[in-house]
């Protein structure tokens, strides 16, 4: 389906200039770009591409003289990656999923779809489950008894929702992931080592047998409105209170949410990030690929940690992190200078040395 230069200017509420009736059927980098396609040059770096391609249309950066460029219109985006947030939502036309449910979809008689919702093949929704109002469930989702979710959803294949799960509106679950699994709670009977390692910091009595008792969970876990789950992420529901995801949180793929962690709203956590057990993360926090926050701590609102960061302790608000343990950003720049300048160091000490 193809778009109006205007209409595309118009969803941006952004200026358009030149022929704003022209018709573009997608979106393309600028040199790889056919003439029913929108080129995409939000910086002037991107221009030298536009006369290697074909567009007759782009979205370019305020000022641009598009006419040089041998275009017939363009739009004007302020903000480039912004502009690409509105353009790509408009152009997204989603999963094809036929309206209804599926025949080979297995729903509960107990179970509420909301209006418009729409079941793919091989869904099982469980007892209880209430799925909201324009939903939409790809193939081989399963929904776990008593799960709730609100409106306007879209969860894609091989998705599960267990048991008791609580989802607002305008959620966004790609496939794979997996939300209100147990969490991993074990104890021993008696003190384990890692008892002992945490109490004396790495100083050991006795190494004895040990066997771990599973703690069940009890709880389940809730998530705000328009919160974005990544591929294969996992989501542990709490042990006995619920796992709470605030709205507006986005976790990226292979995410894993301990049991009884509560991350507030608006948060990023980007690839490969793990969250232990009962750490509380606030609000707007972003946790780069990799880090790890240890369990039972909490880190403050507006929190920046950079890639691997490994947080041990409690973290103030606003403070941006890096390294392993986490330091504030610039005291870790200090640390890698100063290991960078060790070699040259030992090799001074040796010298002197030898002159004594």
């Amino acid at each position: 389906m193809g778009h109006r230069i205007g209409d595309i200017a118009k969803a941006l509420g952004a200026e358009a200039e030149g022929d704003l009736d022209l018709v573009v059927t997608g979106a393309s980098e600028p040199q790889a770009a056919g003439p029913d396609q929108l080129a995409l040059a939000m910086d002037p770096r991107y221009a030298d591409g536009i006369g290697k391609g074909r567009a007759r249309a782009a979205v370019v950066w305020p000022g641009a003289d598009w006419r040089a460029m041998g275009l017939m219109a363009a739009i004007f985006a302020p903000r480039g990656r912004l502009a690409m947030a509105g353009l790509t939502r408009l152009m997204d036309p989603g999963p094809a999923i036929a309206p209804g449910v599926h025949p080979m979809a297995v729903v509960d008689p107990t179970a509420q779809l909301g209006q418009g919702a729409a079941v793919g093949p091989f869904v099982v929704i469980g007892a209880g489950a209430v799925v909201g109002p324009g939903a939409r469930i790809a193939s081989h989702v399963s929904i776990g008894e008593g799960a709730r979710i609100g409106s306007g959803a879209l969860i894609l294949q091989g998705a599960r929702i267990g048991a008791r799960v609580t989802i607002g509106d305008r959620f966004i679950c790609q496939p794979g992931a997996v939300i209100g699994a147990d969490g991993f709670s074990f104890v021993t009977p008696e003190k384990s080592g890692v008892e002992e390692i945490r109490e004396t910091l790495g100083s050991r009595a006795e190494i004895r047998d040990q066997t771990w008792t599973r703690i069940h969970s009890l709880g389940a876990v809730t998530i705000g409105d328009d919160v974005e789950i990544g591929a294969n992420a996992c989501i542990d529901r709490g042990t006995i209170r619920d796992t709470v995801i605030g709205s507006g949180t986005k976790l990226d793929n292979l995410v894993h949410i301990g049991h009884n962690v509560q991350v507030g709203r608006d948060c990023l956590l980007c690839g490969q990030v793990g969250v232990a057990g009962s750490a509380r993360i606030g609000d707007r926090v972003v946790l780069a690929g990799q880090v790890g926050v240890n369990d039972n701590i909490f880190v403050g609102d507006d929190v920046i940690a950079g890639g691997a960061t490994k947080i041990f302790t409690n973290a103030p608000a606003g403070r941006v992190l890096l390294g392993y343990p986490a330091v504030k950003m610039e005291t870790h720049v200090e640390i890698q200078k100063a290991l960078r300048r060790l070699p040259r160091l030992a090799g001074r000490v040796t010298a002197l040395e030898k002159g004594d």
